[in-house]
């Protein structure tokens, strides 16, 4: 989250915003938040049951039971436009990739409004 926190001001001319959720608590979250430096909105508490209709990677393991990070781009209009399931500790949005993916989505958007 840090890399999205450094480009936030790249972000931001995008129209991008960038919401985090997490499984922890509300203190760990705040404590979490303030210790990195994130500025993102962070919901906390997040369930089993409140993200089973992403069909989420669970993990069960040495670490207990818990779920691998989903990430979503989705459109003003509310379309997901691109998702990435984490299956374990790979395969994560590189900021930059994202910004290369809205930036290539307006400019067709546009190309094609004209």
């Amino acid at each position: 989250m840090a890399s999205y926190e450094a480009k936030k001001d790249e972000l931001d001319a995008l129209g991008a915003t960038v919401i985090a959720a997490s499984v922890e608590d509300r203190e760990s979250t705040i404590k979490m938040a303030e210790e990195t430096g994130l500025t993102m909105p962070i919901a906390y508490g997040v369930t089993d049951k409140q993200v089973a209709g992403f069909d989420p990677w669970y993990g069960d393991d040495h670490h207990g039971h818990y779920h691998q990070p989903m990430e979503f781009l989705i459109t003003g209009g509310g379309n997901v436009f691109g998702a990435m399931y984490a299956t374990g500790p790979i395969g994560r949005m590189l900021v930059d990739e994202v910004i290369v993916s809205i930036t290539g989505r307006e400019r067709r958007r546009l190309e094609t409004a004209n």
